[in-house]
């Protein structure tokens, strides 16, 4: 049960509610739930939606990549909602039970995102340069940036699932 209760889907604001309906098709969101209680600042879910969409559906990133990504960061933040859920077939069981950094079964791009979430929602204090050259030597500089945006994204949002137990 959620901490706060959450807006009835057919109370959300129009555009809002096209926006989820959006999200629900392309899989970007799993649940609606987290929506609906961010629902009581209608123009900010709406924002923080379009903001995801953005990188859901336009992004620089592949999706098997930011899957592995946010299913990391899913891990850290204890976010129920989002390590049951899957954004991208291509992912499979295999890859979430060896989800590390080192493991062989990933690209070389694959590993340094990996460590870069993991770092990124564990112990950011530890992000250096090193950090940035080897990033570096597998993205170019949008795709840094959107890998930073979307750890932003996954982080905060899987923090505010778990702590609104909007899940």
């Amino acid at each position: 049960m959620p901490r706060i209760d959450p807006v009835p889907l057919n109370a959300l604001p129009p555009s809002l509610a096209e926006t989820v309906a959006r999200g629900r098709a392309s899989r970007m969101l799993s649940s609606s739930l987290p929506v609906q209680v961010w629902a009581h600042c209608p123009q900010v879910a709406q924002a923080w939606l379009v903001v995801l969409e953005e990188m859901h559906l336009n992004g620089v990133l592949n999706g098997r990549l930011k899957e592995l990504v946010r299913l990391k960061i899913a891990s850290i933040t204890s976010c129920r909602a989002c390590q049951v859920a899957r954004k991208d077939d291509r992912v499979s069981e295999l890859d979430i039970a060896c989800l590390s950094a080192d493991h062989e079964r990933f690209s070389g791009p694959e590993r340094a995102a990996l460590r870069y979430a993991e770092l990124f929602a564990g112990d950011y204090l530890s992000i250096d340069d090193a950090v940035y050259i080897d990033l570096a030597r597998w993205f170019s500089t949008p795709q840094i940036v959107e890998l930073n945006l979307f750890c932003a994204l996954m982080l905060a949002g899987g923090r505010m699932t778990y702590v609104q137990q909007a899940y």
